[in-house]
């Protein structure tokens, strides 16, 4: 697979290279802390069956509605499921933190010193048209993504500074000295997408064809706005790979979309759908007592999170120069009243969330300790106080008449005033005004109770929803006071946190960087959490980060719970203990005689 002459062209790169390529030895996985667990003769998953039966149908709804069946780029509204149609470079195994197994690399080479790192591509890597996977559509997706498509690829690529194909099989990425231990490890996460297919296409434009890929499924409906349905491709040239035997075993893939929440719901109880992934702790508590699910054929799983929770919130617009001012922040976090509808509207099913990195070591707690103290005493003329002298988590009076209170002393402090009944700027006179856009109806009734207690204080708020499409359009344009968002985090946060909070990502369309966060401060504290390279060290820059985040108010924290809660009827089968860390859906089957008995029970209703 390499040439004498390819070796000269390695060796060619001079001091920039630790090692040469031929003095590293080739792994079939990377690990971001310690060894893979699994060995390089590893047969399947544990969680997953090698002898699972292949067969039968998942249908799930997808809410809103779609256009394109491009998921990579800013136009349009991407259909769901569009990344079973696409191999990667490696492929991660749900059940550790962060290690990558190879899919469409069988070997892997990273220099010691993680200034290169290079891929064997699979002889047998095809497309779904027959054509070779080669070195030159791995380059062709890392430049055609990181310079076409969402911002997302520009950022976790960043520290990327060139790629190149050493042959037609193996390629090769020259990294930054930016120290970034998952680096390698994403970019086996790149999606490769087919150069020759892609030829006279325009990529960045929104397409409703069945794009060519080299995945499990094919792309075998397309219904517009309705439905889109993935096939089990039979001659898939990775099947036999040890990452993916027992998985991918059901043949077909649907998705039907559904405006409203409450319509699909009943959808799956009449059996119209076969899977619901439940977010409503009110559903959960009193939805599913209807008759087939009484008579034993739907199950209900809690199936356990190994991951951190993640913030979910109300998403402050910092682009609005009313938000601009941290004590209005502050008092709008005041005005939530979580207890209330934890009682009221969720059945006490969640637990409050505060931290960035909730669940999870890297949650910063009580003061600073030293090491936290050393990232942040460089910046300590342009933190708050309340960074080094204030325990987390933030310590707001107790009941909700007490902490209107402090909110309505932080709003004038912050300039504004009561004018019969409304609160306003004293100078301009213009009253304080927010609204909360939404497109799902189903949280309309969580964001009423934090209006009506922002209307005691005076503030006049309102709720707007609109479909997902107009959403997606306000979104990607920053046109929003408040937003319901959420920011996911892994056992092993890294280079999307850019995306996240960097400042060179607060105006670019479609980034994720929601809250519009342009702070000198939080992007050394990401480069550094991204250049740890200990799980000391990456715990202790994310309690950094967390701390800097939670005291800037930049968001309303929510909720958070620990598992997945799944309705399905009961003709899935599946092997357990489920994987720690990640839910993985592929690993499921159909079993054909659960099948046949729902399917004749619903025929014969």
């Amino acid at each position: 697979m390499r040439s004498t002459v390819l070796l000269m062209t390695a060796l060619a790169a001079g001091p920039a290279l630790a090692a040469s390529p031929d003095e590293v030895p080739t792994r079939h996985a990377l690990a971001l802390y310690g060894e893979p667990a699994l060995p390089a003769d590893f047969s399947h998953f544990p969680h997953a069956d090698p002898d699972a039966p292949v067969g039968g149908t998942l249908t799930r709804a997808a809410t809103g509605s779609f256009d394109s069946t491009n998921p990579f780029i800013i136009q349009g509204t991407p259909a769901t499921g569009l990344n079973a149609i696409y191999d990667t470079l490696l492929v991660a195994n749900p059940d550790e933190p962060f290690t990558m197994y190879g899919l469409l690399a069988e070997g892997i080479r990273l220099d010691p010193d993680r200034q290169w790192l290079e891929f064997d591509l699979h002889p047998e890597a095809r497309f779904h048209d027959g054509t070779p996977v080669t070195a030159e559509d791995v380059i062709f997706s890392f430049e055609t993504l990181t310079e076409k498509g969402q911002p997302f690829y520009g950022a976790y690529y960043a520290d990327v500074t060139e790629v190149r194909a050493v042959d037609e099989d193996t390629v090769h990425f020259d990294l930054a000295a930016s120290e970034s231990r998952e680096l390698p490890l994403i970019l086996g996460q790149l999606p490769v997408l087919p150069a020759h297919y892609w030829e006279g296409r325009d990529f960045e434009a929104t397409t409703r064809e069945a794009l060519l890929g080299s995945g499990p499924y094919r792309i075998a409906q397309v219904d517009p706005g309705r439905r889109i349905v993935y096939e089990r491709v039979e001659d898939y040239w990775g099947q036999a790979l040890p990452v993916n035997r027992g998985r991918h075993n059901i043949e077909r893939l649907v998705f039907d979309y559904y405006r409203d929440q409450t319509v699909a719901l009943e959808a799956f109880k009449a059996g119209n759908l076969d899977m619901r992934i439940e977010s409503s702790a009110r559903n959960w508590a009193t939805a599913y007592d209807f008759p087939a699910a009484e008579a034993g054929f739907v199950q209900r799983l809690e199936v356990p999170d190994g991951q951190p929770a993640g913030m979910q919130a109300y998403v402050i617009n910092l682009r609005r120069d009313k938000f601009q001012d941290m004590r209005v922040r502050e008092a709008l976090n005041l005005a939530f009243d979580f207890e209330w509808l934890n009682q009221n509207l969720f059945y006490g099913a969640y637990e409050r969330t505060r931290s960035y990195f909730e669940n999870s070591e890297m949650a910063a707690e009580g003061l600073p300790g030293e090491g936290e103290l050393a990232l942040l005493e460089p910046h300590r003329e342009a933190l708050p106080e309340r960074v080094f002298e204030g325990p987390l988590p933030v310590e707001h009076p107790d009941g909700l008449r007490p902490r209107l209170r402090r909110a309505l002393d932080l709003l004038r402090e912050a300039g504004y005033e009561s004018r019969d009944g409304t609160l306003v700027d004293a100078q301009s006179g213009q009253p304080l005004t927010l609204e909360v856009l939404l497109f799902d109806t189903q949280f309309e009734r969580v964001v009423q109770p934090l209006l009506r207690n922002l209307a005691r204080l005076g503030v006049q708020g309102d709720i707007r929803i609109v479909d997902v499409n107009q959403y997606l359009n306000r979104l990607r344009s920053f046109d929003y006071d408040i937003i319901v968002g959420s920011f996911p985090q892994s056992a092993n946060p890294g280079n999307e946190q850019r995306e996240f909070w960097g400042s060179e990502y607060a105006d670019a369309p479609q980034s994720r960087n929601l809250i519009g966060l342009q702070d000198p401060v939080i992007d050394d504290l990401v480069d550094r959490l991204i250049a740890a390279d200990s799980r000391e060290a990456l715990d202790t820059a994310a309690q950094a980060l967390d701390r800097v985040l939670r005291w800037g108010f930049y968001v309303i924290p929510q909720w958070h719970l620990d598992a997945t809660r799944i309705a399905v009827w009961d003709k899935f089968g599946w092997q357990e203990p489920f994987p720690h860390y990640n839910l993985d859906l592929d690993a499921w089957w159909v079993d054909p005689q659960r099948a046949a008995e729902i399917e004749s029970r619903q025929r014969n209703r």
